[in-house]
């Protein structure tokens, strides 16, 4: 049977009969055999299903990168059953919402998060199941250790390859978060474009050291590795200092990157160990102006590519052609794309314009938004899937990336959708409105710029209102420029002209990375 039509519990299933003993998840603390995982997913499965989950349950995940996430996301599938990923950064009414928004009937939750969830506790009616630790507020919770007893599964529901596998989690321009419905087909299509356009080999060892609940976590480097009977490394979080160590330590071949993280290596002092490493490929997007010299100082070699959760990755760089400066790629796999102007027609070659995608076989795009029709028609106007992104293509048939038409801004590898970022500062007693936009980062991408309106005859710093963020939003939404101003640019119809604003830049804007002095009020 081809590895596209299978789900992915048989998939993993073939895997633990083909490969029992092979390494499958690898942390730097410990690795985990096929078998074992097939083990324990089948315990948490039989676990879940007594506790009462079916198949077509949504089921919410609030974990950091650990082997729980990987075992509960195969038990579900075992079942029949849908895992919703939540971000582990998410507070408050953002959390609420996520969970609201697919329905889940049972919450599995990471000890160290506990107490973010807890804040919300009393807004939440379903079952939890606490991972590690000792929670003493949690009495009525089940306990992940006892749903590892040995117990038969129960019978394997009929599955389909256009099932719900994942919910992911996307921010868009206005409103709050969207939940992408992923089917298995989209998964294990993905994986196996990404072996064939990356070039993956069964002995590579596939590092992420990015968020499971990602696209790149999840369907980019798990799925893959199980495809090939390979090994997925991951990190508990990116970090520069300690990011070559612990490619060292996983004995990684294959990385990937997002702009921010590639610019931190790179400002790294030179050391004496910057190839004394195994890693000989690394993938992501955007590649800087000085990509070569990366890759001659590290020695290995960097590829750009384009994709989003809702598409998966639709070009890659052809591995045996010269890479092109600033190009992303070609299209690769069951995909037609096509780049078009504001009216839908498309655009001569070298003129940017928003770029469509069409799957040229079933499943391999997400099958609409959770619970919002509205959107998903949208974004599925004219039977193709608006990206809302802006690229330009070549005479030769070279992408590449120009911007972002979403208003989204795009930090560090976290998409931040301005309205939500907005819809907490509205909730600060003298806060009239706000403006949140991206402006440039010196590590690519861009950072946060809020502009605020206070109430009249009221008194606040932006140092203040930044302290207050923390605990109602992700760290990484918090804006790190800050500036007041009477009122906001906006147009005849009340809309506010965000454009005037990035025009603005971040002159005279509190910086609060780099000025440690809060601003007086």
């Amino acid at each position: 049977m081809p590895n596209w039509t299978r789900t992915l519990d048989a998939e993993l299933a073939r895997a633990a009969a083909e490969a029992p003993q092979r390494p499958f998840v690898r942390f730097v603390q410990r690795e985990w055999t096929y078998a074992e995982v097939w083990r324990d997913a089948q315990r948490i499965a039989a676990a879940l299903h007594a506790s009462g989950v079916r198949a077509g349950d949504n089921v919410s995940l609030l974990l950091p990168n650990c082997i729980e996430f990987v075992v509960a996301w195969f038990a579900l599938s075992r079942l029949g059953a849908v895992a919703a990923p939540l971000n582990t950064d998410w507070r408050g009414e953002l959390l609420v919402a996520a969970l609201d928004l697919v329905g889940s009937r049972l919450l599995i939750v990471h000890a160290s998060l506990w107490a973010a969830f807890a804040a919300v506790h009393e807004s939440w009616a379903g079952d939890v199941v606490v991972v590690g630790g000792d929670i003493q507020d949690a009495p009525r919770a089940l306990r992940w250790d006892a749903l590892l007893a040995p117990a038969e599964p129960p019978p394997r529901p009929p599955g389909h390859f256009s099932t719900p596998a994942l919910l992911l989690y996307t921010s868009g321009s206005t409103g709050r978060s969207k939940a992408a419905v992923v089917s298995h087909r989209f998964v294990l299509r993905h994986a196996a474009g990404a072996v064939d356009g990356l070039g993956l080999r069964a002995d590579d060892v596939l590092y992420c050291p990015y968020p499971m609940f990602h696209l790149d976590g999840a369907v980019l480097t798990l799925a893959p590795a199980l495809l090939l009977r390979g090994v997925a490394a991951f990190g508990l979080r990116f970090s520069a200092a300690r990011y070559w160590d612990e490619v060292r330590a996983l004995r990684a071949t294959v990385f990937d990157f997002m702009g921010a993280t590639l610019t931190m290596l790179w400002k790294q002092p030179p050391s004496q160990h910057d190839r004394d490493h195994g890693a000989r490929l690394g993938w992501g997007v955007p590649l800087p102006p000085w990509a070569a010299e990366f890759e001659r100082r590290f020695g290995c070699r960097l590829v750009e590519l384009y994709g989003a959760t809702e598409v998966g990755v639709v070009l890659y760089t052809p591995q045996h052609e010269p890479a092109r400066a600033g190009s992303c790629g070609k299209p690769r796999g069951p995909f037609e794309v096509r780049v078009v102007d504001d009216d839908g027609f498309p655009v001569p070659a070298g003129v940017a314009g928003e770029l469509l995608v069409r799957g040229t076989e079933p499943s391999v795009l997400m099958d609409g938004y959770w619970a919002m029709p509205e959107k998903t028609l949208e974004v599925m106007r004219d039977q193709w899937f608006h990206t809302g992104d802006l690229l330009r293509v070549d005479a030769d048939g070279w992408y590449s990336f120009v911007g972002r038409r979403k208003d989204v801004v795009r930090r560090r590898g976290e998409n931040i959708a301005a309205a939500e970022v907005e819809m907490v500062l509205a909730q600060h007693p003298v806060v009239l409105e706000s403006a949140v936009v991206g402006v440039p980062s010196e590590l690519t991408e861009e950072d946060v710029l809020a502009c605020v309106v206070l109430r009249a005859d009221t008194v606040l710093s932006p140092a203040a209102l930044a302290d207050w963020c923390e605990g109602r939003m992700a760290r990484f939404m918090i804006p790190r420029y800050w500036r007041f101003v009477p009122a906001l640019p906006k147009t005849p119809t009340d809309k506010v002209e965000k454009f005037r604003l990035r025009e603005l830049g971040t002159a005279g804007a509190w910086d609060r990375e780099a000025d440690p002095i809060p601003p007086a009020p």
